[in-house]
Formats: C-alpha cells, structure tokens, sequence
C-alpha cells in the first residue's frame, strides 16, 4: 500500500514531480498553494482532487499520509514540526529551514516521532554518478578514506530568478545559489568523503540587482555567485565556485583526488585516474532518458538540471520501495531510504552556511558551530534579568 501525498507548493518541480508519482503508483491527494489562485490553477493543470491556501486543510486529511514539502524555506521548519507532530511522513525541499534554529525544531521533531520517515531533498546523493564514486572511494580507488586531499566543485548555470519578484529575490527568505544551489554541494561533499567541515570562508556576491521585470524599489539581494572554501575533520581541503551568470547553460565538475589517482563526476558521467596509469578510466556513463514519453512538463523540466532531477526521481523510487512491501499505508522498511539525508544532516548544511555568510560579512575564516540548543532570541535581555535576580 502506498500512502496518499499531500503536497506544499506550485512551482515547476511540482508540476514535474506530480506525474512521475502517479507513474510510480503514489495517489495525489491534495495541493497547497499561497494564494487560493495558484492552488487552483496547479490542481487543475495536474488534476489534483483538492486544492486550499491553507495549511492545515492539507495535514489534516486522513487521505494524506506522506507530505511534500516544496515551497519557500520560511515555511519548511513550520510545516514539517507540524506534519510529523500529527503523524505524517514528511520529505522536505532544501534547504531545512532558513537559519539553524528552525533546523534544529525539525530535528527535534524528528527524534521525537522516529517511527516516519524525514527526509531532505538532497538528491545528488541518488545521482547513480554519485553513487558509483561513493562506491570507488569506499573500495580504495583513491587510496584510504583518510587519503583525500583536495575536492574541488564547479556549478555554471543561467540565474534561477523568475520574471515576477518573489522569495527567489530575497537573501533573507532563502533565495540564491549559496542556499538553492550550496547546500547540495555541502552535503554531498560531506556524503561523499564521509568528513564534515570544521572551519569555512566564503565570497558570497549579489552582481544582477536589477533585471527587465525586477526593477524600480523592489531590488534583488539573492546572492549569483558564490566561492567558498572548507577545512574538513579528515584533512581534506574543498573549494567550490556556484556561478549563476551563464544563462541557458547547466555544467556541474564535481573534482575529489586522493593519494590514490582522482574520480571526477562531470554531469552525470564518472570518470577515474589512478595516479600511476597514463589514461583515464570511464566508470559510469548516463544513458537513461529522462522524458519517459512525454509524460513531464517539458518546458518545467528545463528549469531544473538534469543532475537534480534524476536524482529526486532516484529518490521517489526508493520511496515507493520502502512503502510497498508493507501492507499498513504508515508503515515502512528503512533500508531503501537509508542513504537519503535526515534532518540531522540539513542541520549540518544549515551551520555550515550560516558560518559561510558570517565569513563574507566578517572576512575571516569562521568555525563551523552546529547548534545543539534553540538561541535565546533576545540575549540582552536576559543577561539584564539574570543581573536583576543576582542583585536580589
């Protein structure tokens, strides 16, 4: 039995994702949308049986068992502490909330119902790619683990702003490549290396402030280019340059060498050198189509690389087979999903950009502190109560 979906949001990767689910057997059930407008305009475009602009009509169907949550990250945070609070399983679009204090509610959350599932859509670790370069390095293609010593990423694309201004354009609501584009690479570089960064410094720039549809008082403060560096916990060093200024172009070179030779994933392909051979191995090519007859939205489809959206179709498989060897629509097997990345993991991400942003504003290196308590949300004023009650 697979659960009914409720989904949250009416961008493009919904009307993607949407006809892939019912291809893999899921059941729409209802959608949320800001306004009621956009809710109904999807709905009916995808012929989604219910339709509102209010949260709670969508986590409170009995119908809805599993949760999409693919709209702004300021909602992210509410809607998942929300859905798994009253039962639902829930995968949550990146990044996990917009600072770490709303990523840590969703860890908690998820520690207190560990009985359903909570995922982030991190979905280049589904990449097969990925998966097969995962696979080298674990088997000694680079030497030890403890071996790696540089990894360098490069992410070239078109700016991922629409023609009307929304929280795309705002810095403070989540928008930009550091959060949209970052956070990927923060965990797949973690996911890969099986390190975690220590200590970050990053360059985070806002070039294109103003464009043909976003002009006049409203101006864009969602960063388009971003490089950054970090010292991860085995010695390894990573730099990563997100570019958003090549406009109808995608490139991803994801570079990591070790004492070994050096794996290289470019797009979708994976490439090896050992370092005593005179030629490059080919170990994986990606072949698959993606179209599948047509039945995607093909002019939403070009809005999402081809990279991310394999590797989220990658995953809804492997959530179809942790639903259906159970008979309980509830009830699930961990293992197909065990590679997805847990709230604990976009708490991570979350840290490491939140140093990165504090290392542009400071221009320093910054230690990368992951948060185990909520922050005191006025600390001046505390520290004036507790000196009223020592004076006492």
């Amino acid at each position: 039995m697979l659960p009914g979906i409720g989904v949250f949001g009416t961008g493009n990767v919904v009307k993607v994702i949407v006809p892939f689910l019912r291809e893999k057997g899921f059941k729409i059930e209802a959608i949320w949308g800001r306004t009621l407008n956009a809710a109904e305009e999807v709905a009916k475009e995808l012929e989604i049986p219910f339709h509102t602009n209010r949260i709670d009509d969508v986590l409170l169907r009995k119908d809805v068992d599993l949760i999409f949550i693919i709209c702004s990250p300021n909602l992210h945070a509410q809607i998942a502490v929300k859905a798994l609070g009253i039962g639902k399983h829930v995968l949550c679009d990146k990044p996990a909330g917009l600072c770490q204090g709303e990523a840590l509610k969703m860890v908690r959350a998820s520690q207190y119902y560990p009985s359903l599932i909570s995922i982030v859509n991190h979905s280049l670790r589904f990449l097969p790619a990925f998966g097969q370069m995962r696979r080298a390095i674990v088997d000694g293609y680079l030497g030890q683990e403890s071996e790696i010593t540089v990894c360098d990423v490069r992410v070239q694309m078109g700016s991922l702003l629409h023609d009307a201004y929304d929280w795309l354009c705002d810095d403070t609501m989540g928008g930009g490549v550091l959060t949209l584009v970052g956070s990927h690479v923060i965990d797949l570089v973690s996911h890969l290396t099986s390190q975690r960064a220590v200590r970050v410094h990053g360059v985070i720039r806002t070039f294109t402030k103003t464009t043909d549809h976003v002009n006049g008082i409203r101006h864009i403060s969602s960063p388009d280019f971003c490089t950054f560096q970090m010292e991860m916990s085995g010695g390894a060093l990573v730099t990563a340059t997100l570019n958003n200024h090549l406009p109808g172009t995608f490139s991803q070179e994801v570079l990591i060498c070790g004492q070994a030779g050096h794996l290289m994933v470019r797009g979708g392909d994976l490439y090896g050198r050992k370092s005593n051979s005179a030629k490059e191995d080919v170990i994986y090519l990606d072949v698959e189509d993606l179209q599948r007859g047509g039945a995607i939205n093909s002019t939403a489809a070009s809005t999402i690389p081809r990279p991310y959206m394999k590797g989220l179709f990658k995953m809804i498989g492997a959530l179809r087979e942790a639903f259906l060897p159970v008979e309980d629509k509830r009830g699930w097997v961990k293992e197909p999903v065990a590679l997805a990345a847990t709230f604990e993991d976009g708490l991570y991400v979350q840290a490491v950009i939140d140093a990165l942003k504090k290392s542009n504003s400071n221009r320093e290196w910054v230690k990368v502190n992951v948060i185990t308590e909520e922050p005191d949300p006025d600390p001046l004023l505390s520290a004036a109560v507790r000196r009223s009650a020592i004076s006492m």
